[in-house]
C-alpha cells in the first residue's frame, strides 16, 4: 500500500473507530437505563395481576355460587390458577425492603386461595350459609390483597425514589459527557488532521521551492524529503534529475572549454610555426658560414679547425632535424662523437670521454638527440665545476631483445629527490644548453617512442657519480609516438 494512500485509510480506520466506541458506549447505557425501567415496570404488572387476578376469583365465586354450573366452576378454577401464577412470580420480586410486606403478601394469597376452596366445598355439601361466609371471608382477602399491593407499590416508589433520582443524574452527567467527548474527539481529529495535512504539504513545498531554485539555474543544492511516501520516491527522481542535468552542463563548459583552449592552442601553434620558420634563417644561414669557413681553413692548412667547424657543422645540420623523426642508432653515435670534439676542443685534457659500441646495435631505431642532451648534462654537472676534469663513459651492448645503453661520469652524482623529479619528468634544471632539449624531455619522448615507463634508469649518490642506463626495445609501438607528434 502506497504512503498517501495509507494515511487516508489510517484516519478514516481511526475515525471509525470512535463513532464505535460511542455507538457502543450509548447502547450499553441506553440497554442498561431501558432494562431498570423494565424491572420497575414488571414488578408493578406483576402486582397488579395479582390484585386483578383475586378480583377475577371473587367475580367467578359469585356466580358459581348464584349458578352451579359447570361452566362458572371451570371460570372459578382457571381464576385461581391464574392468582397462583401471579403468586409465583411475585415471589422473584422479593428484596430487603419489602422481605415482611411480600412474606404477608403471599400469605394473604394463600389464604384467599384457600378460602375460596373452602366456599367451594360448602357449596358442594349444600351448606349454603358456611359458603358465604367463605365467600364473604374471600371478599374481604382480596381487598386485603389490594390494599397490601397498593402498599407494595408505595415502598417499592419510595425504594426507587434515590433510582430516579440517579438515573436523571445519569443522564445530565453523561449528557456533559458527551459534549466534552465530543469536544475532545474534535480537538484530537483537528491534531491528527493538521498533522496528516502537513506530512503531505511540506514535501510538496520543499519540491516547489527546489522547482523554483532549479528554475533559477541553482542545480547544487541537495533536494531531500523527510517521509516514507510517494513524495519522498518523486524527490529522489527529482534530486536525480538535477544531479543529471547539473553533471550535463557540466560536461558542456568543460567541452567549451576545452574547444577554447584548443582553438587557442591552433592559434598558438601557427603562431610557433611562423617563428619557427623564421628563426630558421639564422641556423641556416650559420651552418653555410661554417661549411665556408671550414673549407678555407683547410686550404689555409689549419686542418685541426677544419674538422672543429666541420663537426660543429654536422652538429648543427643534425639540431636541425625534426624531433619526431626516428633515427638509427649509428646516426646518434656518429653527432655524439662530433658534439665529443667540439667539448675536447674546449676542455682539452680536462675531458676524458670512452667508448665501447657494440656495431650489431647500430641500426636500431630511436627518436633524435637522445644521446647528446644527456652526455651535456654530464659535461655541464660532472666535468666543467671540476678544476681536473672528469670522465664519462658511452656503452653499447647486446642484450637480446633489448639494446643496453649506458652514460656513466665520475661527477659528483644526484640526490634521490633530484633522480624522482627527474624520472617523473618535473625537473627543469636540467635542460640542455646547445639544444634546448633537458634529460626531463629525453625521458618523456623515449617513453612516448617505445609505449613503456621502465625505459631508463638512474644510479647515482653523493660523491660517486651517475649512471644513466637506457633500456631500448629492438622494436617498439610506432602508432602511439607518430600519432603524439602528428597532434603536436
Amino acid at each position: 500500500m502506497n504512503g498517501i494512500q495509507k494515511k487516508i485509510w489510517t484516519l478514516a480506520a481511526i475515525v471509525l473507530f470512535i463513532m464505535v466506541v460511542i455507538w457502543i458506549l450509548l447502547t450499553y447505557y441506553n440497554q442498561k437505563t431501558q432494562n431498570q425501567y423494565n424491572d420497575i415496570l414488571q414488578r408493578y404488572l406483576l402486582m397488579n395481576e395479582v390484585t386483578s387476578a383475586s378480583q377475577q376469583a371473587v367475580t367467578a365465586l359469585y356466580n358459581y355460587l348464584l349458578a352451579p354450573t359447570h361452566v362458572n366452576l371451570e371460570q372459578v378454577n382457571l381464576s385461581k390458577e391464574q392468582v397462583r401464577k401471579a403468586k409465583f412470580e411475585v415471589f422473584h420480586l422479593r428484596n430487603m425492603d419489602n422481605d415482611f410486606a411480600l412474606t404477608n403478601y403471599m400469605n394473604l394469597i394463600d389464604s384467599f386461595i384457600e378460602t375460596t376452596d373452602r366456599s367451594l366445598l360448602f357449596q358442594s355439601e349444600k351448606e349454603t350459609e358456611d359458603s358465604n361466609k367463605a365467600f364473604l371471608e374471600a371478599s374481604r382477602i382480596s381487598k386485603y390483597i389490594s390494599e397490601i399491593t397498593l402498599t407494595l407499590l408505595d415502598t417499592d416508589l419510595k425504594t426507587y425514589d434515590r433510582f430516579y433520582r440517579g438515573i436523571i443524574e445519569q443522564s445530565e452527567g453523561l449528557n456533559k459527557l458527551g459534549i466534552w467527548l465530543l469536544l475532545l474527539i474534535t480537538f484530537l481529529l483537528l491534531l491528527f488532521t493538521y498533522w496528516f495535512s502537513i506530512s503531505i504539504t511540506r514535501p510538496v513545498l520543499k519540491l516547489t521551492q527546489a522547482a523554483k531554485e532549479l528554475s533559477k539555474g541553482r542545480f547544487d543544492l541537495q533536494i531531500e524529503v523527510e517521509s516514507n511516501d510517494e513524495i519522498a520516491f518523486l524527490a529522489k527522481m527529482f534530486d536525480r534529475m538535477r544531479i543529471n542535468i547539473n553533471n550535463l552542463i557540466s560536461e558542456i563548459q568543460q567541452t567549451a572549454q576545452l574547444e577554447n583552449e584548443l582553438q587557442q592552442n591552433k592559434l598558438l601553434l601557427q603562431e610557433s610555426q611562423l617563428r619557427s620558420l623564421q628563426s630558421q634563417i639564422n641556423p641556416h644561414f650559420l651552418f653555410n658560414t661554417l661549411n665556408t669557413l671550414s673549407k678555407k681553413a683547410y686550404l689555409e692548412g689549419s686542418e685541426e679547425t677544419s674538422n672543429l667547424l666541420a663537426s660543429v657543422a654536422g652538429l648543427l645540420r643534425y639540431n636541425l632535424k625534426r624531433l619526431d623523426r626516428s633515427v638509427a642508432l649509428y646516426q646518434e653515435v656518429e653527432v655524439l662523437r662530433q658534439y665529443m670534439d667540439i667539448q675536447k676542443a674546449r676542455f682539452a685534457d680536462r675531458l676524458r670521454f670512452e667508448e665501447h659500441i657494440e656495431e650489431a646495435c647500430l641500426n636500431v631505431q630511436l627518436p633524435g638527440l637522445t644521446f647528446q642532451p644527456i652526455v651535456e648534462n654530464a659535461v655541464i654537472h660532472a666535468v666543467e665545476p671540476e678544476e681536473e676534469g672528469g670522465t664519462i663513459w658511452f656503452r653499447v651492448r647486446d642484450g637480446g631483445e633489448m639494446v643496453t645503453i649506458e652514460i656513466e661520469d665520475d661527477g659528483k652524482g644526484m640526490s634521490d629527490q633530484k633522480i624522482k623529479e627527474i624520472l617523473e619528468e618535473k625537473s627543469v634544471e636540467t635542460e640542455g644548453h646547445s639544444t634546448g632539449i633537458g634529460l626531463s624531455n629525453v625521458i618523456r619522448r623515449l617513453r612516448l617512442f617505445y609505449g613503456r615507463e621502465d625505459i631508463i634508469e638512474i644510479s647515482s649518490g653523493a660523491g660517486r657519480g651517475t649512471k644513466i642506463l637506457l633500456k631500448i626495445p629492438k622494436t617498439r609501438r610506432t602508432e602511439t609516438y607518430d600519432q603524439a607528434s602528428h597532434r603536436g
